[in-house]
């Protein structure tokens, strides 16, 4: 029996740097609003949970709006992602504060204020 060994496994994509070649401050920035709008879908997760465990508990929980509104601003928040993510220059950077206000906003007026 003879084993055929495949030497070739060199593409184009391994000599391309990581993330296109964008500048760190770049690449930290898109980081930062993605987390932001991963943090803000968990956070509409546990509001849900919490509102659906009260409700079938009987007890007093977060109503209706913050049940509607959490998820509402996590899937804008997502939906201005991903321009941040897949675009460049001002259009990546205007998407990255959109992310930032939406979950300034969603965190103010339901945990703050």
């Amino acid at each position: 029996m003879e084993l055929v060994s495949d030497d070739t496994t060199e593409t184009e994509e391994l000599d391309r740097p990581p993330d296109g070649g964008r500048p760190w401050v770049s690449r930290w920035w898109r980081g930062f609003t993605g987390s932001l709008a991963a943090g803000l879908v968990a956070l509409a997760v546990v509001v849900l949970g919490a509102g659906l465990l009260c409700t079938f508990l009987g007890v007093p929980g977060p109503g209706a709006v913050p049940m509607i509104a959490h998820p509402v601003a996590a899937v804008l928040a997502l939906l201005a992602q991903r321009p941040a993510d897949r675009r460049d220059g001002p259009v990546a950077g205007v998407a990255g504060v959109a992310v930032l206000a939406i979950v300034a906003v969603a965190l103010w007026t339901f945990w703050w204020a």
